[in-house]
């Protein structure tokens, strides 16, 4: 487990010193994090300190130089920020339209999976908000105050991973609703139907959800197949 989040720190490092395409690459490489993992909320965590620990260490030793310097690594820090922030909305936007597929044909997912990955869904901004704070408070320099800053931005303003919960717990409910009590145990789970979704984002089939969680961004290259499949699964069980 600390070899591979020390292999996605390094690996954030390095994209956000070579300056080039900050946001798009941080996101990928969070997804491509994301997808190899059996998740829940910890492993989110987790992943999440990784990127913010290598975009950090990225760029110290430039906001302690010229002022040119430093605006530029601060904005390479806010980028990586941004990055990890589209990988988290990607997942809530695959939740709900996951849920959104499965309607328009008609199935139903199990109550209890809706139930759980609502209460999930429900931590997700939280938990990100939380992350960078904590970032913030390890780093007692001025990328510690750029995390502060943008942690502080992100609570007062919202994010696009709140606004893409908001919109996948209104279908939860809706759904959920509809399920009733009895459901069968034969019905569909929402994280193995998330999985399937993220990874056709991967493989470039719904390369606009990418774009849509990013708008001022052009589309992204797709990932390689089978490499940007994401999926929040229940209490931690195994997805895919």
């Amino acid at each position: 487990m600390t070899n591979n989040q020390d292999t996605l720190t390094a690996d954030v490092r390095n994209a956000v010193e070579q300056g080039h395409d900050v946001q798009e690459l941080v996101r990928q490489l969070t997804l491509r994090k994301i997808s190899a993992r059996s998740l829940d909320l910890e492993s989110l965590r987790q992943i999440a300190d990784s990127v913010l620990k290598g975009a950090r260490a990225a760029v110290q030793h430039e906001l302690n130089l010229s002022a040119s310097q430093t605006d530029t690594a601060r904005t390479q820090l806010k980028q990586a920020v941004a990055g990890l922030e589209g990988a988290f909305a990607q997942l809530a936007d695959a939740s709900k339209l996951a849920v959104e597929e499965a309607t328009s044909r008609a199935q139903k997912f199990t109550s209890e999976d809706l139930a759980r990955a609502s209460s999930d869904l429900k931590s997700l901004e939280a938990l990100f908000i939380e992350t960078i704070q904590t970032s913030a408070s390890a780093s007692k320099d001025a990328a510690g105050e750029i995390l502060h800053e943008l942690a502080a931005h992100a609570r007062t303003h919202g994010t696009h991973i709140g606004a893409q919960m908001n919109e996948a717990l209104a279908i939860f409910a809706h759904q959920l609703s509809a399920t009733g009590q009895a459901q069968a145990a034969a019905g569909l789970h929402l994280a193995q139907a998330t999985t399937d979704l993220l990874r056709q984002i991967g493989a470039g089939v719904l390369s606009g959800l990418a774009d849509h969680v990013k708008p001022d961004q052009p589309l992204p290259n797709p990932l390689p197949k089978g490499e940007g499949s994401i999926a929040l699964s229940p209490r931690g069980g195994k997805v895919g």
